[in-house]
């Protein structure tokens, strides 16, 4: 078993380090029978497994993490019409953060985020479930009206720096698309995931009619698509059980 603080000082220096978590530690921990799969809170087992680990980040974040060696967006793996629906897996994994907070929050608070193999600094594919910033909350409900369900660039930068991002909006409580391959077929001729960072985020078009805006933007000369930057690892617009 890896102590926490271990993991997190070797994390910053070994691009292996998740893998090393979950494949070492957490799955040979659930094959066992032990719960929790320490230093993971959850392993799914089976095809299209996945593990539920606590960020190093923020008291709040978690992270899903397929169990299957997989580098990253940019693997193909990832598009495959058999391949694992792993951000549904973490849309569930909510409850995670929901817990941490100690109250359900509104969907449009929370999100998920893969960054670009340039914003990231592991080399196994690791979804981040934590809150939404609240500036990037109200800036997609103003451009909401701008949003279909075809991928079309933004007309207005997002927090906090300003980066472009292409959405597209999908019905359901739950996300029934497959957003990696959604995004590969709506790449131009020449593109590649490679160059994208992915965002899946909780929203509404009123009561009736609940919904996920995905967002994916660009490397450019000012931006190494870490998507991460949408997020707010000290969600401070939860909402939260009153103080006793």
């Amino acid at each position: 078993m890896v102590p926490q603080a271990d993991w997190k000082a070797t994390h910053h220096e070994d691009p292996d380090a998740l893998w090393k978590i979950v494949h070492d530690h957490c799955a040979p921990a659930a094959a066992s029978g032990v719960y929790p799969p320490s230093p993971c809170a959850a392993v799914h087992q089976g095809p299209g497994g996945y593990a539920v680990l606590k960020d190093r980040h923020g008291a709040y974040q978690y992270l899903v993490l397929p169990l299957a060696r997989t580098q990253g967006i940019e693997s193909p793996e990832l598009i495959r019409p058999d391949a694992p629906n792993y951000l549904a897996a973490a849309w569930r994994a909510r409850l995670y953060v929901e817990a941490a907070l100690g109250s359900t929050q509104p969907r449009e608070s929370l999100g998920l985020v893969v960054n670009s193999p340039e914003g990231r600094s592991q080399n196994q594919l690791h979804i981040h479930v934590d809150c939404m910033r609240r500036d990037v909350r109200d800036a997609l409900a103003r451009q909401l009206r701008h949003i279909s369900y075809h991928w079309r660039w933004l007309p207005v930068g997002l927090p906090p720096h300003g980066h472009r991002y292409m959405a597209r909006w999908v019905d359901g409580v739950d996300l029934h698309i497959n957003p990696f391959a959604d995004l590969a077929r709506a790449l131009p001729a020449g593109d590649r995931m490679a160059m994208h960072g992915l965002a899946v985020v909780g929203a509404s078009r009123g009561p009736a009619r609940p919904g996920f805006i995905l967002l994916s933007d660009r490397i450019g000369p000012d931006d190494r698509a870490n998507t991460e930057e949408l997020q707010d690892v000290d969600c401070t617009l939860a909402r939260r059980p009153p103080a006793l």
